[in-house]
């Protein structure tokens, strides 16, 4: 009898995992498989809710699940290459530095409340964004050159339309090189990255599921 009572229990076990595996189902479905992996419904609305935190609008849901798909690709590189995640320190560097870019603090728990993001949610994505932005840049920066000219091109025809546009002075160009350097790289960085993802995905396996009116 205790061996028939083993099977019951262990019968009523996996029903009960079941039905949790198919409640869980209904509540979070299935956005994209990209080769044996998938991309959730909830990664989507979770990548939309922090895009109106940052920029106070969200792309469509068929942009957003894109987007899911490149951090896929840049993803399993940089699990591949055991690229190392974030710190804490970097972790908390990186919420700070979002905090930061808004006008004041109130402005900043304004928008997280409208985005319904909570404080575990925001560093969870702020960990993901940093963990692909640092795997590109150690492997593409190596291969960006910025010359001189380039810098000086980039201040008379960006910085110094703009300053004027503004009524103000430039800034003079040796205390604008530094700036102008690395926003160069990033470009270069950023243009270099979107080669090799636009190359990464005719090879993926992706099968979209997401139907815009889901919203």
């Amino acid at each position: 009898m205790r061996h028939h009572y083993s099977y019951v229990l262990a019968g009523a076990l996996l029903a009960l995992a079941v039905t949790c595996a198919r409640s869980q189902e209904l509540l979070d479905q299935i956005a994209a498989r990209v080769e044996s992996d998938i991309i959730l419904l909830s990664e989507v609305r979770t990548l939309s809710r922090y895009q109106m935190l940052v920029d106070g609008r969200a792309e469509s849901d068929a942009a957003i699940l894109d987007r899911l798909i490149d951090q896929w690709i840049v993803r399993n590189e940089a699990d591949t290459a055991r690229f190392p995640h974030p710190t804490d320190a970097e972790l908390a560097r990186g919420v700070e530095h979002l905090e930061a870019s808004f006008a004041s603090p109130e402005e900043y728990q304004s928008r997280k409340r409208q985005s319904g993001l909570s404080d575990k949610e925001i560093q969870h994505v702020v960990g993901k964004q940093l963990y692909l932005s640092n795997y590109l840049d150690s492997r593409f920066r190596p291969a960006v050159q910025v010359s001189a000219k380039q810098v000086e091109d980039f201040y008379q025809q960006a910085v110094v339309p703009r300053a004027k546009a503004r009524n103000q002075a430039p800034p003079p160009l040796d205390a604008s090189r530094e700036y102008i350097q690395e926003a160069l790289v990033q470009r270069g960085i950023n243009e270099q990255a979107e080669v090799w993802l636009k190359e990464s995905r005719v090879r993926l396996h992706v099968q979209k599921f997401l139907k815009e009116s889901g919203k």
